[in-house]
């Protein structure tokens, strides 16, 4: 399990404190949800201002170099909408809030929607004018906290809400629905494109913190289980140091009065020495008091820390009830355990996992399955699967495992009351 753990905390490194690699979140979908929302945003605003935009200013009726004015500024604004939106998406700090925009882009984008503003502003027609700038506005407000954001969109609005009411008056449009109309729509036109880059946007910012949750959970696994080891070490180590101290000291005492008895207190310290380093052993390697109910509890945890949906399908009976397997049978299963969860982090890119326990034909069977598998099939599992395959049938069951073209599976049974033969920890191993 240690394996896996150093997996995650490996998968939960940053670059730099900004969102790391996403080409290491294979698995959780986010990778695809980046794409989507980049597409969406960047097509949508190419999309409104090159399609729609460049139409209504070719058919508008405007001088040889005001059209081709048109064509530059336009060109500028859609490069710099697209430019910021793609780093407003990849750079994100860890506490959420998004990077600074690079300055140049800025005051081209900015310059070629005020262009494009001044231009079309005296056709005074459809608030056509105002698109480009709105998307730039939207855009920048991107880069904005919440309410430096909403400062930002009012202002513009009351702005561009004033330069239509005048472009209005001065083009002689005097009716009111037509001068009301030149007011509100520039308005609309912000809001509706606020709301829909900033709409985009906030579900991907959704989307990050969840990974970030993820990614924290997963280190927060990896630091439970060094205390754990940490704790066990430390009881087994504490004990035996002290009994091998004070009985040091003893023989030294003795050595000149007593030497029978100092040669005695020393062969006793040998033992402590033996038994502290065989248990040191049993602490590094993962076998101290390991239990089927603990590991299924651990597989569960970490599994879901590593965006690996777990499902876990347990009889109450097996697990706590009359059809409860022996105690050496719950250490070799939780071994089988701790393995293929070693195994699913490893050596796939599972998204799904599933995990059943119960008692059959007489005996306890446990059965781990999880899709994405690497690998051809046929291929082979590790020394650990083979290693305990011979623990169970020297216990009188059997450990299987299967591998698909995108699945593989890890079958043990015991029976239900396994002896504790070859249990040894150098027998045990389950390096995968």
């Amino acid at each position: 399990m240690e394996c896996g753990t150093r997996r995650l905390l490996r998968a939960t490194c940053c670059d730099n404190g900004r969102m790391r690699d996403p080409s290491g979140d294979r698995g959780t979908g986010l990778v695809g949800f980046r794409r989507y929302t980049w597409w969406s945003l960047t097509g949508t605003t190419a999309f409104v201002l090159v399609v729609l935009l460049g139409r209504r200013i070719l058919t508008a009726s405007l001088p040889a170099w005001a059209v081709a004015a048109c064509a530059v500024a336009l060109a500028v604004t859609t490069v710099a909408g697209v430019v910021l939106l793609g780093r407003r998406l990849a750079d994100v700090a860890p506490d959420g809030r998004p990077g600074l925009p690079p300055l140049g882009w800025v005051l081209a984008g900015s310059g070629g929607a005020a262009a494009l503003g001044v231009i079309l502003l005296p056709l005074a027609d459809d608030g056509v004018w105002a698109v480009a700038p709105a998307t730039m506005v939207a855009v920048l407000a991107t880069f904005l906290p919440p309410r430096r954001r909403g400062v930002l969109l009012a202002a513009a609005g009351a702005v561009a809400a004033v330069l239509g009411g005048i472009a209005a008056l001065v083009s002689g449009s005097g009716e009111a629905d037509g001068w009301l109309g030149a007011v509100l729509l520039p308005p609309l036109i912000l809001a509706i494109a606020a709301t829909s880059v900033l709409g985009m946007l906030w579900g991907w910012d959704v989307a990050a913190r969840l990974e970030a949750a993820g990614r924290l959970s997963a280190e927060l696994a990896v630091a439970d289980e060094r205390l754990r080891f940490a704790a066990d070490l430390h009881d087994i180590q504490g004990h035996h140091l002290q009994v091998i101290a004070l009985k040091s000291e003893l023989a030294a005492r003795l050595a000149r009065t007593d030497p029978a008895r100092a040669a005695a207190e020393m062969e006793e310290v040998r033992r402590l020495a033996a038994e502290a380093l065989d248990d040191t052993r049993a602490v590094v390697q993962g076998y101290r008091r390991t239990t089927l109910d603990e590991e299924i509890a651990n597989a569960t945890r970490v599994l879901a820390a590593a965006g690996i949906d777990a499902r876990m399908n347990l009889e109450p009976a097996a697990v706590g009830g009359p059809d409860r397997l022996a105690t050496p049978g719950r250490h070799l299963l939780g071994l089988v355990m701790r393995e293929a969860t070693t195994n699913v982090l490893r050596h796939s890119q599972a998204r799904h996992a599933v995990v059943d326990y119960g008692v059959t034909d007489g005996g306890a069977r446990l059965r781990v399955s999880n899709d994405g598998v690497a690998g051809r099939p046929g291929t082979g599992a590790g020394t650990g699967l083979r290693t305990l395959a011979r623990r169970l049938r020297a216990a009188g069951g059997e450990l299987t495992w299967e591998q698909g073209a995108d699945r593989f599976v890890v079958t043990a049974r015991l029976p239900m009351h396994a002896g504790t033969e070859g249990a040894s920890p150098e027998v045990l191993g389950a390096g995968g």
